[in-house]
């Protein structure tokens, strides 16, 4: 790890918010930073959380950070290489071939954690950074981590069996030799169009770090993904989990209206059983009406996250 020669800057978020750039070794692409966020609770406890965003996202869930930290929890995000704040001018964004590149970024930021006298860390990820910090967890985690906290975690692929059983193991062999290769996916904006303030949703974010339309991701990223889950499955994370998920995911059919209350991008059913197998310590709740970044969801239902979350780490200990 090699940190920049500044120190901490404000933040896009606003006061209260500090970034810091990260530059790892430069890897097949050429030169990678990540990106670390923070915001310091009034009341230091010792206690905080690491949050890792998902596909095609950054860090911008300023409320989420604000409920923990006048709950007493510093809050750490990390924008990962080649995402986000992270982004460096011609670089192929979300571009990866093995999900342990991000392990640099995650323990990156544990130890400034570490340097700002964080004694337990609470890791949460979102979607494939839930993936990425259940794979984490699983290799060889700092000691500072003790307790995992997913929301929607991408466990499985959404899709046909056929497909996730004979397509997906043939692109990921593929990506082998071709990782550069484009995988082609129907546009589709349904999403963002529950999100975003300028379709009526509630959110104002970057759409240049997390654009509308997910891009076609490549066959190195198809086989970082698929190589990452078939591992999560012969191996155990020994501290507690927290897996949450929407109740209903959107189904090929369904109308518009359901994204607004359901999973338009994983299937929660493969969320649930592969997730109660992640460890022997795993506490699982389903929450109607959620998207799948639950954290963006309708007031009610992200305070009912919050809640949730606070609540369990007290009944652990944190």
């Amino acid at each position: 790890m090699k940190h920049t020669d500044n120190g901490w800057q404000t933040d896009s978020l606003g006061a209260g918010f500090e970034m810091k750039y990260i530059y790892q070794p430069d890897d097949y692409s050429g030169p990678v930073r990540c990106t670390v966020v923070r915001k310091r609770a009034k009341h230091q406890t010792g206690k905080a959380i690491l949050y890792v965003h998902g596909f095609s996202d950054y860090f911008f869930q300023k409320e989420m950070a604000e409920v923990f930290t006048r709950a007493g929890y510093d809050f750490y995000a990390v924008d990962l290489r080649k995402y986000g704040r992270s982004l460096i001018p011609g670089q192929k964004m979300f571009q990866v071939r093995n999900l342990r590149e991000y392990f640099a970024d995650i323990n990156s930021a544990i130890s400034i954690m570490k340097d700002d006298k964080i004694e337990a860390v609470i890791l949460m990820g979102h979607s494939t950074g839930g993936l990425t910090t259940s794979l984490y967890m699983t290799d060889e985690p700092s000691p500072l981590v003790k307790a995992l906290m997913l929301n929607s975690p991408f466990l499985a692929w959404n899709m046909p069996p056929v497909l996730r059983n004979l397509a997906i193991p043939v692109i990921s062999g593929l990506g082998r030799f071709m990782p550069n290769i484009r995988v082609h996916q129907k546009p589709d904006r349904g999403y963002a169009e529950t999100l975003s303030a300028k379709y009526g949703g509630e959110w104002t974010y970057n759409t240049a770090w997390k654009p509308d339309i997910l891009p076609d991701p490549d066959m190195g990223w198809v086989r970082a993904i698929h190589t990452a889950q078939q591992a999560l499955r012969r191996k155990t994370i020994k501290v507690p989990i927290l897996l949450m998920h929407s109740a209903e995911s959107v189904k090929k059919g369904d109308d518009k209206e359901k994204y607004h209350r359901a999973d338009a991008i994983l299937d929660v059913y493969s969320i649930s059983k592969y997730g109660k197998r992640l460890g022997d310590n795993v506490t699982e709740v389903s929450l109607e009406g959620s998207l799948h970044d639950i954290s963006l969801s309708k007031k009610q239902i992200r305070e009912c996250m919050y809640r949730t979350m606070l609540e369990w780490l007290k009944s652990k200990g944190f």
